[in-house]
């Protein structure tokens, strides 16, 4: 039976007191992974027993030990609406005219600027 880590809210506040939706949360991920066979017939009679029982989160650790552990993050909007199979790349999108046509005259622009500080300094004869 693997051991839950220090940094687990039922190990590192076993007195805090137990609600009754995390107990439900609890409880139908017990019967989850009994429907799944990952606990056997003999141990789910108990563990039910010790889920109800309890009244804090140290009392309960024991069950949260034994079931699978939850998903606790969403999948980004961008994974959800790939097209493409796992481990290919989508093609490359081409750049709008709008950037090109702004990087282009942000290039005349400094390249003109320049022409006119080196001619006002008399670099260039004008």
């Amino acid at each position: 039976m693997p051991e839950l880590p220090r940094s687990s809210k039922y190990r590192a506040t076993p007195d805090a007191p137990l609600s009754d939706g995390e107990r439900e949360r609890i409880v139908a991920r017990l019967n989850a992974a009994y429907e799944g066979g990952q606990v056997d017939a003999d141990a789910y009679p108990r563990l039910l027993d010790t889920a109800f029982a309890a009244r804090t989160l140290g009392e309960i650790a024991p069950v949260v030990e034994v079931v699978p552990g939850e998903v606790t993050y969403d999948v980004p909007a961008v994974v959800q609406a790939g097209t493409q199979p796992p481990g290919e790349l989508a093609q490359a999108k081409s750049p709008s005219t709008g950037l090109v046509l702004g990087v282009a005259g942000a290039v005349v622009g400094a390249v003109l600027l320049l022409v006119l500080v080196i001619g006002v300094l008399g670099f260039l004869p004008f």
